[in-house]
């Protein structure tokens, strides 16, 4: 993700990477709703170890207990662990590649 600055309003970035491959590819923009309703199978943004990852917020149940991890679509990256949800930063509501407004899709 390109920048951030989150507050109560609702911001865009930029994918950056392939991470989130192929629901959102490099350079399609995201528009992130800082308030907005979590559950699981939500793509987020949120705020781990320094640094804003974007990815699909997923519910861990395993031996360890009940907790989420950040799951990524491409597989060629790992899922992150997620033990509470104080690191999340928004929901992405919409994608659209720029210059092309039929090319929007909507998750809310």
């Amino acid at each position: 993700m390109s920048g951030c600055d989150s507050g109560s309003e609702s911001f865009a970035l930029m994918v950056l990477g392939d991470s989130m491959a192929p629901e959102f590819v490099e350079g399609e923009i995201v528009i992130i709703e800082p308030d907005g309703a979590t559950r699981d199978g939500s793509f987020v943004l949120a705020f781990v170890d320094d640094e804003w990852i974007f990815r699909q917020l997923r519910r861990a149940n395993d031996s360890v207990g009940d907790g989420w991890r950040l799951q990524p679509l491409n597989p060629a990256y790992p899922a992150r662990p997620l033990p509470d949800l104080a690191a999340l930063r928004g929901v992405i509501i919409q994608k659209a590649l720029p210059g092309r407004r039929r090319a929007s899709k909507r998750y809310v």
